[in-house]
């Protein structure tokens, strides 16, 4: 059969891997492929660095169902590309010829972005400083999607769990991980997390918060995977796939929570407090605002158990790494509450 003289794309055999020669088609100077490669792979997406010769390129698949339509994707190109405008450090996609920048391929969404060079940083690799800069750039991420967002669309309640249902799955989780045959480490501690929560969360049940009060447009899913840096300063904000309208103030104190994590489950208090007065200027967030972040952010972790759902309901183990920390993390910001509280507030 005949073969082109161009370097074959050397995409590794897998599902759903890209049809990285029809994508290129649709540019008029992306180049031919020499190589995509895939590189870290996210929870609920895929991503590849495709090599053409005329550069480098990062190859965003889409899978995710509640954001993996058309639509969804146009919307957040266009805020990406307004933010860039703005001076935010994101990477938008590049248009094909036609002007469009979501490629609909054997039913499948694709996105070609600017390759970046840089790293990944957590709130242990982070200085003082580089944690003020944190909280600043996330302080003007919102403050700028207010911008080019427009209006607020009506709030939809952001209730807070209720604790009979967190009751029902602990008991569900608990019948999955005294079922299996074959318990390891992680089932062993994951029955001692669960047994513990359940006494937590009887012992703080009276101090479920109230359906928040302010929302506005948020990155959603802000955290050390989703920002590279180049040296001591940010470079791009990556995966705006859920980019949405939620409490932004509780989107400071999650991200907190993943940022500046130790590994034993104790938040570096010195770095947020430095991080948290930064988003409060960025941000205009007075210390109430806050405040109030913390109460519910601290119950929706008391109530969480997505990486033991993904484990046992989903069968998914690609969450197990994260579940130590963020599980002891509950522990310890339960019993450490007011100063958690002080150092997002003070």
């Amino acid at each position: 059969m005949p073969r082109s003289s161009a370097p074959l794309a050397s995409c590794p055999a897998a599902p759903l891997a890209p049809p990285v020669g029809a994508l290129l088609r649709r540019y008029t100077d992306a180049g031919e492929p020499l190589s995509c490669q895939p590189v870290a792979q996210g929870l609920l997406n895929r991503g590849y660095r495709l090599s053409t010769t005329r550069g480098a390129y990062f190859l965003k698949q889409h899978l995710d169902a509640r954001t993996a339509d058309r639509d969804t994707i146009t919307r957040q190109h266009r805020a990406t590309e307004r933010l860039h405008a703005l001076g935010l450090p994101v990477a938008p996609p590049l248009p094909d010829a036609a002007g469009r920048t979501v490629a609909v391929i054997g039913g499948h969404c694709y996105a070609l972005h600017p390759w970046v060079d840089g790293r990944h940083r957590d709130g242990a690799q982070l200085s003082a400083a580089g944690s003020r800069r944190l909280g600043s750039l996330l302080g003007h991420v919102h403050t700028c999607l207010d911008r080019v967002m427009g209006a607020t669309p009506p709030g939809t309640g952001h209730e807070s769990a209720r604790p009979e249902d967190t009751y029902r799955l602990i008991d569900d989780l608990l019948r999955l991980v005294r079922a299996r045959r074959c318990r390891d480490g992680f089932d062993e501690l994951a029955e001692h997390r669960l047994r513990e929560r359940r006494v937590l969360l009887a012992a703080h049940a009276h101090r479920r918060p109230p359906a928040a009060a302010a929302t506005g447009w948020v990155h959603g899913d802000f955290h050390p995977f989703n920002l590279l840096y180049r040296g001591a300063e940010p470079a791009a904000i990556v995966d705006w796939d859920r980019l949405g309208v939620r409490p932004r103030a509780e989107e400071a104190v999650r991200a907190a929570a993943i940022f500046f994590v130790r590994p034993a489950g104790e938040l570096a208090l010195d770095k947020v407090r430095a991080y948290a007065r930064a988003y409060r200027r960025a941000a205009g967030a007075d210390g109430a605002e806050l405040a109030a972040a913390v109460d519910r952010v601290w119950w929706e972790r008391l109530n969480d158990f997505w990486t033991l759902r993904w484990r046992y309901q989903r069968h998914d183990r690609r969450a197990d790494p994260q579940f130590p920390a963020v599980s002891a993390l509950v522990v310890w910001w339960t019993r450490e509450y007011e100063a958690v509280r002080d150092a997002f507030t003070g």
